[in-house]
């Protein structure tokens, strides 16, 4: 779900669809007994309920991927650091060519969590790709040549800087399942078709309040899980701020 305010529009519209289809219902195909009611209400109050966990369950796994995109994020700036100290362990010409190919790696990273143009992205995942390959080249031959226990240090830190890019890569590629997003329409459609047999007699912009209410906790859920389309999204503040202290003289 990349686009949260389409989300936001479609779950609206269907639900007050679905509410005004169960008020046809009751009108025109199965008119609604009063002597059933207790027993409606009671399906109608289970229905509610299990609409209400499976949104309270689906905004606690879009938090927790948000959350691990924000440790993911932290950990890369810390890879990308400790590498550019340990590159003092390289021979001089080595050290320098890894520091630089560090900033120069570090301002992709930022582009890959700044950038929403899908074009710009995959220009980024290009540039990241060459730059992992020119990193681990810059060490390797190092490490060829002067295999010791120092150099391994600096191999290692490199090891880091390459698994961080692929974690935060998994990460948010890791989305609330299209089933579960599925389930949660189908009972959310159920539970106003419910409303909408039963509520007769009721001022029709009441018919509205639940479908505003479950529409936005859709949008919410919707742009908290979405990593580039929503407006809460991860801010590279961890790599910004290494970013500038390389620079700083």
């Amino acid at each position: 779900m990349n686009s949260p305010l389409l989300v936001f529009a479609l779950v609206l519209v269907v639900l007050w669809l679905s509410a005004q289809g169960g008020d046809l219902i009751r009108k025109k195909l199965l008119p609604f007994q009063e002597t059933e009611r207790d027993d409606f209400t009671v399906v109608l109050g289970a229905m509610l309920t299990l609409l209400g966990l499976l949104i309270g369950f689906a905004f606690s796994m879009a938090v927790t991927r948000y959350d691990q995109r924000k440790n993911y994020e932290e950990a890369e700036a810390n890879a990308i650091g400790t590498e550019y100290v340990r590159a003092d362990l390289l021979p001089t010409q080595d050290a320098a060519l890894v520091r630089e190919l560090l900033k120069k790696y570090l301002d992709q990273r930022i582009l890959f969590y700044t950038t929403r143009e899908q074009q710009t992205l995959s220009r980024v995942n290009t540039d990241t790709a060459d730059l992992q390959n020119q990193l681990w080249s810059a060490v390797r031959s190092t490490a060829s040549t002067q295999p010791t226990p120092i150099t391994a240090l600096a191999v290692s830190g490199m090891n880091d800087v390459l698994n961080s890019q692929g974690y935060t890569q998994a990460a948010w590629w890791n989305r609330i399942p299209t089933a579960a997003w599925v389930l949660m329409t189908v009972i959310a459609v159920c539970c106003n078709m419910l409303l909408g047999y039963s509520a007769h007699h009721t001022e029709r912009r009441l018919s509205l309040v639940l479908p505003i209410a479950v529409a936005l906790s859709f949008l919410l859920i919707s742009d908290i899980d979405s990593p580039r389309g929503g407006n809460i999204r991860v801010a590279p503040q961890n790599l910004l701020s290494l970013a500038q202290s390389l620079r700083t003289p």
